[in-house]
C-alpha cells in the first residue's frame, strides 16, 4: 500500500470497504485478495491486536476512551503513527505514513520569518492546524534548525516519536508517551528539571499542561507546540477557553508575555496535482500584545494586525492564497473556497485576472518609425534641392 504512489500519507482500514490509500488528500481503495474482496471485523480485530502487542496502557486506553495512539515500523519500508478507534461498536485503524528524513527549513520553502522563530531564548511558540495540515514537519524543520545551530539541550514529548533527530550541535533527547513518560503534564514537569533551553510538547490537550507550558516559556525556556486551531485569533480562544472567566485577565497578561509566534497551517490543492502549503503568521508586537490583553475590537483584529505586519514577514491565509494564485500555483476556486473574506478575495482575484489578460491580449498600438527616404536619383537637381528647407541666417 505504501509503495503504491510517491504521494501516500495514510491507510485507513475499516469493515465493509477495501484498505484505502489516501494519495494528496483523496482516498484510493487499495484491492485485497479476500473472497468479499472488503475487509471483515475479524481482519481489523487481529490487526489491531497485532499493532498494540500486548502493551496493557494502550489497551485501556482503547476500552476506556475508544480510541488509542500508537507507533509502528516495517522495516526498510516505513514508520507509522497510528490511531485505532472504535466507531459503531467496531474497531477502525489509521496509519499515517511518517517521513524518515528530517525536513530543513529550506527544504519545506519556508518563509525567512521561520529562523526568527529559533533565534528566540524565552517563551512560547505555536503551530496550528487541523489533523493532516504538517504541523508535525513544520516543528521537526524548526528542531532541526536549533540541533544544527545551536550548542543546548533540546527536550521532546511526543506521542508517538515521528522524527528521530541525531545529535548535531544540540544534545537532543526524545521521550515518548507511555514508554518514558505516563502523561504529559508529569513529563513536561520533569523537563523542567532536566535543565533544556527548548522543549517540544506534541500537543496541548488539556489546561494543566497549558499552565505548566506557560510556565516553562516565564522561566527561561523557549517552548514549542501544537493545538488543533486553524488561526491565530481561533488559538487565543481556544487558549482562553481552558481557563475560568476569573482567571482571564491574569491570563491575558501572562500571554500577552509569552506569546512569540503563531503559525497556522493548511494544505490545499495544487494545479498540475499535490498539496501546496498555505500558511498564517503572527508574531508578537505592541498591537499583538494589546489585542490579546483587551481582546479583539474595532481596528484592532488579528487579521488586521498581521496585514500591517507584512514587513516583518507576517502573513494572513488570504495573503498567502493570492501570492500562490499570482504564482498560478492554485486555481481561483481554491482560492475562493479556503479564503476567510471571500468578497474581498473575489475582487482581487478578478483584478488579477484583469492584469493578466491586459497582458495577454495587449494589441500593437498602430505607430512605426517611418523610414529612411531613398535618394530620388531620377528628379531634376532643382526639386532635389527644394525637397531639403534651407534655414535662411
Amino acid at each position: 500500500m505504501v509503495q503504491s504512489s510517491d504521494g501516500v500519507s495514510d491507510l485507513l482500514f475499516a469493515a465493509g470497504r477495501p484498505p484505502l490509500v489516501e494519495q494528496h488528500g483523496t482516498l484510493c481503495e487499495f484491492p485485497i485478495d479476500t473472497p468479499s474482496g472488503v475487509l471483515d471485523i475479524a481482519f481489523i480485530d487481529e490487526l489491531a491486536d497485532h499493532l498494540i502487542a500486548g502493551d496493557q496502557r494502550l489497551a485501556n486506553d482503547l476500552d476506556r476512551t475508544g480510541s488509542c495512539d500508537c507507533g509502528y515500523a516495517v522495516e526498510d519500508v516505513a514508520r507509522f503513527r497510528i490511531n485505532i478507534f472504535r466507531q459503531r461498536g467496531r474497531k477502525a485503524i489509521v496509519m499515517r505514513k511518517l517521513q524518515t528524513d528530517i525536513p530543513t527549513l529550506e527544504a519545506l520553502g519556508l518563509p525567512p520569518v521561520f529562523k526568527d522563530m529559533v533565534t528566540e531564548k524565552n517563551g512560547i511558540i505555536f503551530v496550528t492546524g487541523a489533523t493532516g495540515s504538517g504541523k508535525t514537519t513544520t516543528l521537526a524543520a524548526l528542531l532541526n534548525e536549533l540541533n544544527r545551530t545551536q550548542q543546548i539541550h533540546i527536550v521532546t514529548l511526543e506521542d508517538p516519536i515521528e522524527f528521530v533527530h541525531p545529535h548535531q550541535q544540540a544534545l537532543f533527547n526524545q521521550r515518548e508517551l507511555g514508554k518514558d513518560f505516563s502523561d504529559y503534564p508529569s513529563g513536561l514537569r520533569a523537563a523542567l528539571r532536566q535543565a533544556p533551553k527548548a522543549i517540544l510538547v506534541g500537543e496541548i490537550r488539556d489546561r494543566e499542561t497549558m499552565e505548566i507550558a506557560l510556565t516553562a516559556s516565564e522561566t527561561g525556556h523557549v517552548v514549542f507546540s501544537t493545538l488543533h486551531t486553524i488561526s491565530a485569533g481561533q488559538t487565543i480562544k481556544r487558549i482562553l477557553g481552558m481557563y475560568d472567566t476569573s482567571e482571564e485577565p491574569l491570563l491575558r497578561q501572562r500571554l500577552a508575555e509569552t506569546l512569540r509566534f503563531v503559525v497556522s497551517q493548511r494544505l490545499v490543492g495544487k494545479i498540475g496535482g499535490g498539496r501546496l502549503l498555505m500558511t498564517e503568521i503572527m508574531g508578537s508586537s505592541l498591537r499583538t500584545r494589546e489585542a490579546i490583553l483587551y481582546g479583539e475590537g474595532e481596528n484592532r483584529t488579528f487579521q488586521e494586525i498581521i496585514e500591517a505586519g507584512s514587513t516583518l514577514g507576517w502573513t494572513t491565509f488570504d495573503q498567502s492564497l493570492l501570492h500562490a494564485f499570482k504564482q498560478e500555483l492554485i486555481t481561483d476556486e481554491t482560492a475562493l473556497r479556503y479564503s476567510a473574506h471571500k468578497n474581498k478575495m473575489r475582487r482581487d482575484i478578478e483584478m488579477i485576472k484583469k492584469l493578466r489578460n491586459q497582458i495577454i491580449h495587449e494589441e500593437p498600438s498602430g505607430l512605426q518609425m517611418a523610414a529612411k527616404p531613398e535618394p530620388l536619383a531620377d528628379a531634376p537637381d532643382e526639386f532635389i534641392e527644394s525637397a531639403v528647407p534651407v534655414r535662411q541666417t
